[in-house]
């Protein structure tokens, strides 16, 4: 089984306006209320492509309910910690210019904590568990360390989709996956990286640091894979990019969901791109149909 985790998930309510007027009454031309954060996206693109996975983390009030329900209705199944204050409502309001108001979430105790890495411990060496974005301020800079320890008593494969500190902590730990994309990484090691060929040495570094496979993706440019055997380079898909907005959850989501049924690195680095590609074409995450018309242009290259 797949399982992710969403440490600060949000119920996003999207608003359309012709325009925003500060201090003025303004009314809407459209509303949509989904829910948000890396891991549900994760899921949502794994049952787009039959691949069953479980949701976990911290939900709270009728905001909490409303994610759980919604993703009952698409079958996915959750298993989150109740906490005691409700899920957030992130308000992003799209006019001619798109504004976003991010909620901070709720408070995450430690009985919570340790009740979801309770859930955790009971993973095995079969299953696989994607950590992705960030963690709520109320809980320890350690959180994603301390979840990736117990993934590795128990030789359970995980993925870490963070950034800074958050990813350095697990490099030692040997994750399966992490995609950072070229700002990110460039970041990690105080550079400006602008081409494949310039990100390969710092995700050899990444691999000499404990990862496993490293894709790093340079939005028009392409993007690489690096791991100890071999470096690959992939072309991407041409198209109109109408939201960024989980494109990097839908790479992960691509990828593990080909190569749990390929057990292909190559394989499952070309679909990564596809996927990604189709959401970031795409507004609201992608649909295996279109995922399957950007396959032709994915070409995979291994240059080392």
């Amino acid at each position: 089984m797949i399982y992710t985790v969403t440490l600060n998930p949000s119920l996003d309510y999207i608003v359309e306006l012709d325009q925003v007027k500060v201090g003025e009454l303004n009314r809407t031309k459209h509303e949509t209320k989904l829910p948000g954060g890396k891991g549900i996206n994760v899921s949502q693109v794994l049952k787009r492509l039959d691949v069953d996975s479980l949701a976990l983390g911290f939900i709270g009030g009728f905001t909490g309910d409303y994610v759980k329900s919604f993703l009952k209705e698409l079958k996915i199944d959750t298993d989150f910690v109740r906490v005691a204050e409700d899920t957030r409502i992130n308000v992003k309001l799209k006019a001619d210019s798109e504004t976003e108001v991010n909620a901070k979430g709720p408070a995450i105790t430690e009985d919570n904590f340790e009740a979801l890495k309770a859930k955790i411990r009971a993973l095995t060496d079969e299953d696989t568990l994607v950590l992705a974005g960030s963690i709520p301020s109320s809980m320890p800079k350690s959180t994603y360390e301390e979840l990736a320890e117990i993934c590795d008593e128990n030789e359970t494969k995980f993925v870490v989709d963070a950034e800074g500190e958050l990813l350095k902590r697990v490099l030692p730990l040997k994750p399966f996956l992490i995609k950072p994309n070229h700002h990110e990484l460039g970041d990690l090691f105080g550079v400006v990286i602008n081409t494949c060929e310039e990100a390969i040495p710092y995700g050899k570094e990444l691999v000499k640091q404990g990862a496993q496979n490293v894709i790093v993706s340079l939005a028009g440019n392409g993007a690489v894979l690096i791991n100890k055997d071999a470096a690959y380079m992939a072309t991407v898909p041409k198209g109109e990019v109408k939201s960024s907005v989980g494109a990097g959850d839908s790479m992960v989501a691509g990828f593990i969901a080909t190569y749990q049924n390929t057990n292909s690195i190559e394989e499952a680095f070309r679909f990564s791109v596809a996927t990604g590609s189709a959401t970031a074409f795409s507004i609201g995450l992608c649909t295996r149909e279109q995922i399957e018309g950007l396959l032709p242009q994915v070409q995979v290259e291994q240059i080392i």
